[in-house]
């Protein structure tokens, strides 16, 4: 147990929503904290986090863009399960493009075993070349600042927070659809 909390946040600030993970950490460290948690932007460098994380912590936040068949700018808290070593049988990095599955695959194959895992991510309306998030991404950071101060509160407390029935770790009570 190292007591480090790790909240990354990661994207191509050049890939119009893929910028989400970028903008929910900036917005972080805008605000006042106490609860001792490390706020990084890692952009595109996803190697560079993997790495970052054998270092360990005991919570890591990763903050992004993630297509999940939602509504854009829908947030979603999911408790990550790590793959097994085992399992992998690809390459893990691909240069061109590091999700967070792939981030994930990448510090395992290096043997990192963070403790527990979370991803904040906001369901994008467009990822195409161009700078600045879509309106309904946009309206949606607030959302995700709000979900990783309640994961920092809770951990600070000493609690979990709530799973739904299909085990989705949720910062409050649900996901939160920020469209109609």
């Amino acid at each position: 147990m190292t007591g480090r909390t790790l909240v990354a946040g990661v994207g191509n600030v050049f890939l119009s929503d893929d910028a989400f993970g970028v903008e929910v950490v900036r917005l972080l460290g805008e605000q006042p904290r106490s609860d001792g948690a490390e706020i990084r932007d890692f952009g595109i460098r996803g190697v560079h986090l993997a790495y970052e994380l054998l270092n360990g912590c005991d919570l890591f936040v990763l903050v992004d863009a993630a297509p999940r068949g939602e509504a854009p700018g829908t947030v979603t808290v999911i408790d990550v399960e790590l793959p097994d070593p085992a399992s992998l049988t690809s390459p893990v990095i691909d240069a061109h493009s590091l999700t967070p599955d792939s981030i994930f695959a990448l510090l395992v194959s290096l043997g990192g075993r963070p403790g527990r895992s979370l991803l904040v991510a906001c369901e994008p309306a467009d990822i195409s070349a161009g700078m600045g998030l879509s309106e309904p991404v946009r309206d949606a950071l607030p959302h995700a600042v709000r979900a990783v101060k309640e994961i920092l509160a809770q951990a600070a407390a000493g609690t979990s927070g709530q799973q739904d029935a299909a085990g989705q770790q949720l910062a409050g009570d649900r996901a939160e659809r920020t469209t109609n």
